[in-house]
């Protein structure tokens, strides 16, 4: 058992280095693997073994793992799952030894022996003894010697018979149960009929999909398989030109910090509860599980509630610290003002003014070959909670996945007749934020 411990060790061991690299805790990281967080502790912990690679290759490229890391990461794997497979040695069948410490012939008791008070008469002939099974080496009763100092306690010879162990010629056959041999009948048959199904060249039955919106399938026994694809979102970026974008904080100016750096921005946004305000960016990052193609068919976007903006909910704060990138394509203009939005392929630009045509869908992504979707939500009229479902299929399967922020929805609203700040670092040293034109303000949102 020691060796078992040891490379269930090795492996776990291996995945703390790779997740001591990041700075994501057990549950960011669980979330990005459609797994919970104690389920990957128990990973890293060696209490547990996982029962495919899919699962671990996809936790080493989050920890950024290289090539020779990933390999060794599965030869671990393999030695750690075979280990985890391997049976465990039971104890060997130990013969029930008689009280006394005896270690000669063991014996069974006799049901038709007298009781220990009837003692037999000498001089009475002793009754023939008929054995239950054959015995060649039983030892005659005649033979065995009497108690000379105890005579009248000695055992006559006819009421003990020896007790030896023996083993049947032939062990009788299990029976098998009914239900079994049905069950068994049926699954050929099953099975049959399939075979010839696939070589008459009938498609094979539909596979079951999660409903559009529906959170990652459960874990366990009865799980659905799960999509041959894995995503992450982004929606605190610098927006689709790096200037930076715009939100809503209800604190005046002097309670809200400076601008953070771009990797900053969540935390910032987190710690004062800020919204986007007007353009909301998001950028979706797909890749496969695999080798194998799969092909993203459609971005649709899902308004999950609706509202009129409430007037006193806060300032505009822009995030804006200068421009200069273009608009790669794989881009999409979402109107959230709209009944019904729709996600829209825009043409873009190589950031030297060269234009670059709209790429719409689809898309083809694998696990050596990820797709970066940009998307641009603007609001001027709601405060809307939205999130996008990306369309797939491969090899035959097909289905939806939810985008969204780690399980809720986007969350938008409008900028329109709010006082606007901006930090400036120019005129005043370190910086303050101060007053924004409403014109300029517009501009911005743009």
């Amino acid at each position: 058992m020691a060796a078992v411990h040891d490379d269930v060790a090795e492996f776990a061991l291996l995945l703390r280095r790779l997740k001591e690299r990041t700075d994501r805790s057990y549950a960011a990281l669980a979330r990005r693997l459609d797994m919970h967080a104690s389920t990957l502790h128990r990973y890293c912990s060696g209490e547990a073994v996982p029962q495919e690679f899919a699962g671990v290759e996809r936790f080493a490229v989050l920890c950024d793992a290289s090539v020779e890391e990933r390999t060794e990461l599965h030869r671990r794997w393999v030695v750690a799952d075979a280990a985890r497979r391997r049976p465990r040695p039971q104890e060997g069948r130990r013969a029930a030894v008689p009280p006394g410490g005896d270690t000669g012939p063991v014996v069974v008791a006799d049901l038709a022996r007298p009781a220990p008070a009837d003692v037999a008469d000498p001089a009475r002939p002793a009754p023939a003894a008929v054995p239950a099974c054959p015995v060649p080496s039983a030892v005659p009763d005649s033979a065995r010697p009497v108690s000379a100092a105890r005579p009248d306690r000695a055992r006559p010879a006819p009421d003990r018979r020896p007790w030896v162990r023996f083993r049947p010629r032939h062990r009788p056959r299990p029976r098998r149960s009914p239900v079994r041999s049905v069950a068994l009948a049926l699954s050929l048959v099953a099975a049959l009929n399939g075979l010839t199904a696939s070589t008459a060249g009938h498609p094979p039955a539909p596979t079951a999909h999660p409903a559009p919106g529906a959170g990652p399938a459960p874990q366990g026994a009865g799980a659905a398989t799960p999509a041959p694809l894995t995503w992450t979102a982004d929606d605190h970026t610098l927006g689709l030109t790096s200037c930076g974008e715009d939100y809503v904080v209800a604190q005046p100016p002097q309670n809200v910090p400076p601008p953070p750096h771009p990797e900053d921005i969540a935390a910032w946004a987190s710690s004062q509860r800020a919204v986007h305000a007007g353009t909301t960016g998001v950028r979706i990052t797909v890749q496969g599980r695999g080798s194998a193609a799969v092909v993203l068919q459609a971005l649709h976007v899902r308004v999950a509630h609706r509202t009129t903006p409430d007037p006193d909910r806060g300032t505009v704060y822009s995030l804006s610290d200068g421009c200069g990138a273009g608009i790669t394509p794989r881009f999409f203009s979402v109107d959230l003002n709209a009944y019904q939005p729709v996600a829209r392929s825009m043409p873009g630009d190589d950031g030297a003014g060269t234009p670059v045509p709209a790429i719409g869908f689809p898309y083809r992504v694998s696990l050596q070959d990820p797709e970066v979707l940009m998307v641009s939500a603007r609001t001027e009229s709601c405060t809307c909670d939205w999130y996008l479902d990306l369309t797939w299929s491969s090899q035959g399967r097909t289905g939806t996945v939810r985008i969204d922020d780690h399980g809720r929805p986007f969350h938008s609203t409008s900028s329109t007749g709010l006082p606007g700040y901006r930090y400036d670092r120019v005129s005043h040293r370190p910086g303050r934020w101060v007053p924004i034109p409403a014109a300029n303000l517009d501009a911005t949102a743009d």
